[in-house]
């Protein structure tokens, strides 16, 4: 059995949340009437502007993004992304805030290679539709197994894509702040503690 792991990195994820499709998505949750007239106002008509030293921008209408340090922007980034799974048919997604790794498993590189390419091209349209992007350079993948099975098959170069672009093969990768290897050792965490 081979397991791989694609760690997907959003682009200014929290940045980018389309107010429309938010609210929409609110509604369909549930959020209606007067509850959702609350959230509409909280999340629109919100202007911002920048100083640099003594010089101030003029005022800028903000029409996309939800408020960072705020309780309510993570819960409605949760929200955004919360029927991205419905997407995907072959990979199992874990998705944590703006962490998204999608996991597969196979009989063969051939068959991994073939699930997650599948699911990464079902990915690519749910940010397309949801107005959301990849950030392809910082996007990476892993495959995760034994000593014995990873030298076994160190001469089977993966093709991972998405956007037409490569996905680059990492041997240990950092998510949710911990470091985990194509092992599943600690050690390399536990040397960067």
């Amino acid at each position: 059995m081979f397991n791989l792991v694609v760690l997907i990195d959003l682009k200014k994820a929290f940045d980018t949340v389309d107010h429309q499709i938010l609210l929409r998505k609110l509604e369909l949750y549930g959020i209606k009437g007067e509850a959702l007239t609350l959230l509409k106002s909280y999340l629109t008509n919100r202007n911002q502007k920048c100083q640099i030293k003594n010089s101030i921008s003029t005022e800028r209408l903000i029409k996309c993004g939800v408020p960072q340090g705020s309780i309510l922007g993570p819960l409605f980034f949760l929200l955004y992304i919360n029927d991205l799974p419905q997407c995907l048919n072959k990979t199992k997604p874990r998705l944590f805030a703006d962490d998204t790794n999608l996991t597969a498993s196979g009989d063969s590189i051939i068959d991994l290679e073939t699930a997650v390419n599948s699911d990464l091209e079902n990915l690519r349209k749910w940010l397309i539709a949801n107005k959301l992007s990849l950030n392809v350079a910082k996007t990476e993948f892993m495959l995760i197994g034994s000593n014995a099975m990873i030298k076994k098959n160190s001469d089977s170069h993966l093709n991972v894509f998405i956007e037409n672009k490569q996905i680059k093969q990492v041997s240990e990768c950092k998510t949710l702040g911990v470091i985990v290897d194509q092992h599943l050792s600690w050690k390399s965490n536990s040397e960067n503690i």
